[in-house]
């Protein structure tokens, strides 16, 4: 262990991606690989385990490649992952038993509805924060066991694995020594009380987990175990790990109660730091772990919506109305604001704070003269008024949380992820919040938060105060739009919503 950078790994839900950070929390290089999505039917989405693998390894040995020293020169890795993504594998063989079932995935919920019915909800959300919903792990566990050939007997008889994408990543990493994940994760299974911050034993038997299946449980910034050298040429410590939208709420410095983040990848995910206590939303957002340090364990309230880059992407590779993804940007400028387009994109559900699985998406507004370039700028605008459902709630939830917690009035949005590389998004973004919207330099920052949780275990990086303080803005888009605009505007995304919705 000579060096002093750090090696994150980032695998996210279309691609996987590795970045190398210096002492100085610069990014030095980076890799980066799409793999595959598989759509088996309507509703279903999977990746395959071995395709997760190998991009991942790839894109680590081009990064590595491109720093003097390669793997010599890191000190540890860390870790950052799509979270409730569910993976089962053979303990022995490492076989996957089948594909891996995304986070988007909505096959579960009839099971979901059946377990509402029978009156769940209440006791799961009391132990987990969460909903019973498609969207988390525990469902889709259950569904692999009840629906795989064979799994069901193999689990019950100590043969089977259960894991998130970190989980798996580093049980192929250490050479199937280590079964591990952190307290991030496994908050967003279903199956762990983030209260006695440990696996349930009721929910496990709600679900019909067998507890054996599960990973260790352990800090975000902790060992994981160590590469075995012929994978990147050293033997590296993995020493941070985080679900991704906890890892970006700490690469963006959102240690004090109040403060908020939000990030733009294939979906948008907003989290408020609540501290160390944890606070039960009235609004139908979930309680979560934000992080969990030495011990100790800071909350967060989480805002989930399903949509937001991939809305893009369905324009690219859908529609075909666009060639690459920054090209919406321009066709959203040139698009004539008179045509004033809806887009509610619920491909598969709507999240929070509404959480209807069965919602689909929908459009709006229609005419003769309506065109690519106002398709392009309502979906861009969508992750604005879907981000704004979620800060409405925020801020409602935060006037019950107490002194020291930053005013609700007096709100700025820390964002981060492939979107907000787009300035007429962030502008857009701004206005329809009427609150500052603030760009950082480092736009990687859930890479950053999992290679200074990494970093901070290791010794070379340092504690939150001294990493708060190097956060660096790039730009703050203050709003410009006027009071009367922006409340028509988002009336009539809340109608656009109504229509929408499942019971509508």
């Amino acid at each position: 262990m000579s060096g002093g950078h750090i090696l994150a790994i980032d695998q996210g839900t279309t691609s996987s991606r590795a970045i190398v950070f210096d002492d100085a929390l610069h990014p030095l290089a980076m890799g980066q690989q799409e793999f595959p999505q598989h759509f088996p039917r309507s509703g279903w989405v999977e990746h395959d385990p071995e395709d997760l693998w190998r991009s991942t390894v790839s894109v680590c040995r081009t990064a590595l490649a491109q720093i003097d020293g390669g793997a010599s020169a890191i000190a540890a890795l860390g870790i950052t992952n799509q979270r409730e993504t569910t993976l089962v594998w053979n303990r022995k063989t490492g076989a996957p038993v089948c594909n891996a079932i995304v986070w988007q995935d909505r096959r579960t919920a009839d099971l979901c509805a059946r377990l509402k019915a029978q009156g769940h909800e209440a006791m799961v959300t009391g132990k987990t924060g969460l909903l019973l919903d498609p969207y988390f792990s525990g469902t889709k566990l259950a569904w692999i066991l009840e629906r795989v050939e064979g799994a069901r007997a193999a689990a019950e008889a100590g043969e089977l694995l259960f894991g998130t994408v970190d989980s798996w990543l580093i049980w192929r990493l250490t050479g199937g020594r280590a079964h591990v994940t952190d307290a991030t994760n496994a908050s967003r299974t279903l199956l762990y009380n983030i209260d006695t911050n440990a696996w349930d034993a009721e929910l496990c038997a709600l679900f019909g987990v067998p507890m054996e299946m599960l990973p260790e449980v352990r800090d975000s910034a902790d060992d994981f175990g160590t590469a075995e050298p012929e994978i990147f040429g050293a033997a590296l410590p993995i020493r941070g790990v985080a679900g991704d939208q906890q890892a970006a709420t700490v690469g963006q410095a959102c240690f004090a109660p109040g403060m908020v983040k939000s990030t733009y990848g294939t979906g948008c995910f907003a989290l408020m730091n609540t501290g160390t206590s944890r606070v039960a939303s009235q609004n139908r957002l979930l309680s979560t772990i934000a992080y969990r340090l030495d011990g100790k364990t800071t909350y967060a309230l989480e805002g989930s919506i399903f949509v937001a880059g991939s809305a893009v992407q369905w324009l690219r590779d859908g529609l075909k109305i666009i060639d690459r993804a920054p090209d919406s940007q321009q066709m959203a400028e040139a698009s004539d604001p008179a045509n004033r387009l809806y887009m509610v994109p619920a491909f598969v559900g709507l999240g929070a704070p509404y959480w209807d699985p069965d919602a689909r998406g929908a459009i709006f507004g229609l005419t003769r003269a309506s065109g690519p370039e106002d398709l392009c700028r309502a979906a861009l605008e969508s992750v604005g008024y879907q981000t704004r459902d979620l800060i409405e709630a925020m801020r409602d939830d935060a006037q019950g949380m107490g002194a020291g917690v930053t005013p609700a009035d007096a709100l700025t949005l820390r964002v981060d992820g492939g979107m907000t590389v787009s300035d007429w998004t962030m502008q857009f973004l701004a206005d329809i919040l009427g609150a500052p919207v603030d760009r950082p330099q480092v736009l990687e920052t859930t890479a950053l938060g999992a290679a200074w949780l990494a970093g901070r275990k290791a010794g070379v990086w340092p504690d939150e105060a001294a990493f708060a303080e190097r956060w660096r803005i790039d730009r703050r888009f203050e709003p410009a739009m006027e009071a009367e605009a922006r409340a028509a505007l988002y009336e009539g995304w809340r109608d656009a919503v109504r229509r929408t919705r499942s019971d509508a």
